[in-house]
């Protein structure tokens, strides 16, 4: 009797553009039904080399699962046998302590971005690293490096929030970091962010990187104590985070990924779980604005367990409002509005001592604002111009660029719901807020408000915003 078959995903497969592809996306529904197609297998026999059930692989093929168990996600790629060029799978952490110095063999001082392994301890060299890469991050989008999302992002939010910092200190003959420099560093990444609000992110990713490259420079080279230390990577993810949202506002979604990876392991190295929640904040804005809301919500879940003994309301309401974004994207409203309301009784708890400065901008027009906007997703524009007109009256009249988004989106919720003289009147607003902004993000939004006053089928008056939004939207191209 021949011996049984033994069951393997043969050597070309690993070849095949489409299994390489989702291998580099961690998405392993479609990494799986890639290599069945390629190696001719059942789901049955990916089941049995990966030790998933049937079931739950044909849920994970469908969309309707995700993978995101640290150990059950090494266990499918082992399974399968994928090459190890292919992907760096992510290590679990050493428990022995490791050294202090800073900067560690991988600096990235090449010049070239280094490929950082987040299952590695998190060291306080790999974090300089990880703020090189962030500095180098538009030559990323330029070669168009795909971004992370599904497990591959989860390895670092679950790395963030078990590793514990490590010293972080130096006391090599670099110039000694002064409490009078600390103060005037972290001073200018607050007017980046005002100017930010103010008038969009512009040529401001040039200033923040030029700002980042110093702090890199000093963490790398100068000489500081313990606390010195901490303080300055504190600045450096503050400003690594504003950088990734730049980038973010301006298209350039590779480039801000990196940025805020890099703000995560600074976070980490401050010390201060309120600057990490803060990057996993853009980073959910990232992953539902391009189609991984899942990741979204996981990343909130992830920070607001960082954060729940921190007594920071402002905080907490923010993060629930991105999670909210989250489930509103997936079409899950009961999840959506319990995170609406709780976000809502944080906010309306005042501000605490422990609110971080960053967060200035958080008030009950920007609650109102973002449920706005998960009406609008969840295909509700009348519930979602009532929210709007709410954060009209609270916002800020200093941050236009978040006025005007704010007013495009309340634009098309007002004509999608058919009110028609509501809706002319927030483009107007909006066309007028957006006068020198410079934010294809926003330019994006006018472009969709655009397309829904096109759906009344003409009209002077709907004839003359479309006009007036199409060289508006020609003038920022």
């Amino acid at each position: 009797m021949p011996p049984p078959v033994r069951l393997e995903v043969p050597a070309r497969v690993w070849l095949d553009p489409a299994v390489r592809n989702s291998i580099a996306r961690w998405d392993f529904g479609q990494l799986s039904k890639s290599v069945r197609d390629s190696a001719s297998l059942r789901q049955e026999d990916v089941a049995a080399l990966t030790g998933l059930s049937q079931g739950y692989l044909s849920m994970l093929e469908a969309g309707s699962r995700r993978l995101t168990n640290i150990d059950k996600a090494l266990d499918f790629l082992v399974g399968l046998g994928v090459p190890a060029d292919l992907i760096r799978l992510p290590r679990r952490l050493a428990t022995t302590p490791q050294p202090p110095p800073v900067p560690s063999q991988d600096t990235g001082e090449s010049g070239n971005a280094v490929v950082l392994d987040p299952g590695l301890p998190w060291t306080a060299g790999r974090m300089v690293t990880a703020l090189h890469n962030a500095v180098l991050g538009e030559s990323m989008d330029r070669r168009r490096f795909l971004t992370l999302s599904g497990t591959a992002l989860t390895v670092h939010i679950h790395h963030w929030g078990i590793a514990d910092p490590e010293p972080l200190h130096r006391a090599e003959n670099g110039g000694r970091i002064t409490g009078e420099l600390i103060a005037h560093l972290g001073g200018t990444v607050d007017q980046l962010r005002h100017m930010d609000a103010s008038t969009g992110s512009g040529s401001l990713a040039d200033l923040a990187r030029a700002h980042l490259s110093l702090l890199e420079g000093m963490l790398r080279n100068a000489s500081y104590d313990e606390a010195t230390g901490r303080s300055l990577a504190a600045i450096a993810a503050d400003t690594a985070t504003q950088l990734g949202w730049f980038h973010f506002d301006a298209g350039r979604h590779a480039a801000a990924q990196q940025a805020l990876l890099g703000a995560l392991r600074a976070a980490h190295a401050s010390g201060d779980p309120r600057l990490g929640a803060g990057a996993l904040s853009y980073l959910a804005i990232q992953s539902y604005s391009n189609g991984d809301p899942r990741d979204a919500v996981g990343a909130m879940q992830a920070a607001r367990e960082k954060v729940k003994s921190v007594n920071s309301p402002s905080l907490k309401a923010m993060l629930l409002t991105r999670q909210a974004r989250g489930h509103a994207k997936l079409g899950e409203r009961e999840a959506c509005l319990r995170a609406l309301g709780a976000a809502a009784e944080f906010a309306a708890a005042g501000p605490s001592e422990e609110d971080p400065g960053w967060l200035y901008w958080i008030n009950s027009g920007e609650i109102a604002g973002q449920a706005g906007s998960c009406h609008l997703d969840l295909g509700e524009p009348r519930g979602a111009a009532v929210k709007f007109e709410a954060a009209h009256a609270s916002l800020n009249p200093a941050d236009r660029r978040t006025r005007a988004l704010f007013e495009a989106r309340a634009a098309s919720a007002h004509l999608r719901s058919g009110e028609r003289e509501a809706g002319f009147a927030a483009v107007e607003s909006v066309l007028e807020l957006a006068v020198g902004v410079q934010s294809p993000r926003l330019h994006e939004h006018l472009g969709r408000t655009a397309d829904d006053l096109r759906s009344f089928g003409g009209g002077a008056n709907a004839n003359a915003l479309i006009e007036r939004a199409d060289l508006l939207l020609a003038q920022g191209s």
